[in-house]
């Protein structure tokens, strides 16, 4: 297998890939990946459900920062925590974007199983696809808990989802990645949301594959119900209601489907 560094350029260098990598940001440079998500639909749905006061937040398992770009931008006090050095998908491509647009970004180098910060530090933590990659989700989840002060929030975005154990081997045959860096990984529901409330943190909200254009994106909710309303021969998407987008996400059991977690401390 090789690293990380070399999949992504992997897949940069594949011309039949290319909206793929504009879809996932690992286009250069990187100031206008970052800049192109702080715009996205994306960003607009997880903003939407951030908390109010804005105070300290880690963004963990940063990769190149563009979450952690569009926090900084919108007033947060940030911390990156990002292993790979790399200056193309990690720490110092976030560096570099820190300095480069003058938007601060503090970055740690270390896991998110080991987290170098002190105990309840921070009044947010979010992870973007971060959770199915770890080593020990459990001991990660008793990390954030551990550093994420009373009453902060735990956001968790686009975590891919298995209904039986028996779909990883079908979600992993299928992700482009996966075949060169083989670092790709997915858990059952039970599995997330039993180690993030084991950790001490109170669930407020799970997002399914419709809920949110958060999991929707490169698409948005408004296209998926147009898909809908033309499925039913209805005369318009205002015919299909939001009820439905959670009907048929809780439905789905497509190897892979991504959901959003929203927890809490509360001690």
């Amino acid at each position: 297998m090789i690293s990380w560094e070399q999949a992504v350029q992997t897949l940069r260098d594949d011309p039949s890939r290319r909206g793929l990598v504009l879809e996932c940001f690992y286009d250069d440079p990187v100031e206008a990946a970052a800049a192109r998500y702080h715009k996205s639909s994306e960003w607009a749905a997880l903003e939407a459900i951030l908390p109010q006061k804005k105070g300290r937040v880690l963004d963990l398992g940063s990769g190149r920062g563009i979450v952690a770009y569009a926090l900084s931008r919108s007033g947060w006090t940030v911390t990156a925590a990002e292993p790979d050095p790399s200056a193309i998908v990690g720490a110092g491509a976030i560096r570099r974007l820190s300095h480069t647009t003058d938007t601060p970004i503090e970055v740690i180098e270390c896991y998110g199983e080991a987290l170098a910060c002190e105990d309840e530090g921070f009044d947010l933590i979010h992870c973007r696809a971060v959770l199915h990659h770890a080593k020990d989700l459990n001991r990660l989840c008793e990390e954030v808990a551990r550093v994420l002060r009373r009453d902060g929030k735990f956001i968790a975005t686009r975590e891919p989802v298995l209904t039986r154990e028996a779909d990883r081997e079908t979600f992993l045959n299928e992700h482009p990645l996966h075949k060169l860096f083989g670092g790709e990984n997915a858990y059952r529901l039970a599995t997330y949301t039993s180690a993030i409330e084991n950790a001490g943190l109170k669930i407020d909200r799970v997002y399914n594959p419709l809920e949110t254009d958060i999991n929707v994106f490169p698409g948005t909710r408004a296209d998926t119900k147009l898909r809908i309303a033309r499925r039913l021969m209805l005369p318009s998407a205002q015919w299909v209601p939001d009820l439905a987008l959670r009907l048929f996400g809780s439905l789905s059991d497509a190897p892979g489907r991504l959901y959003t977690f929203v927890a809490s401390k509360v001690v």
